[in-house]
């Protein structure tokens, strides 16, 4: 595995590990459809909860969010609407999350809810 793929695979797990912490319940992981690919998706409540992880080394590039542009998001609605008709989830609410982690900084996580919406 490249240290880039692990470094993401490490990111995803402390995710992983912070949103059954608190209180979703994890639907998938590394979902694929079409071109897109979700890293995590969630339940909590009601609410269908879609999590792209950025882990970053650094900020060279600026922060893990900024990297979450509209076409990446555009990418993470065409995604996220495959899975709602593969699974029947139309009556659900639907939010898109974006989780940062830094791991040069002691794991340092960012977890920002409702980052973006399906305009």
């Amino acid at each position: 595995m490249t240290d880039t793929l692990q470094l993401g695979k490490t990111g995803e797990d402390l995710v992983c590990q912070y949103i059954l912490r608190n209180g979703m319940q994890l639907l998938g992981r590394n979902y694929r459809a079409g071109k897109g690919e979700i890293d995590l998706i969630a339940m909590e409540g009601d609410t269908v909860v879609f999590i792209e992880v950025k882990t970053r080394s650094g900020l060279n590039y600026g922060t893990a969010a900024e990297a979450v542009g509209y076409r990446k998001q555009q990418v993470l609605i065409r995604t996220a609407q495959h899975f709602i008709a593969q699974h029947g989830f139309y009556e659900n609410n639907i939010r898109f999350d974006v989780a940062e982690v830094y791991p040069n900084e002691g794991n340092r996580l960012n977890y920002i809810d409702n980052a973006f919406g399906m305009n």
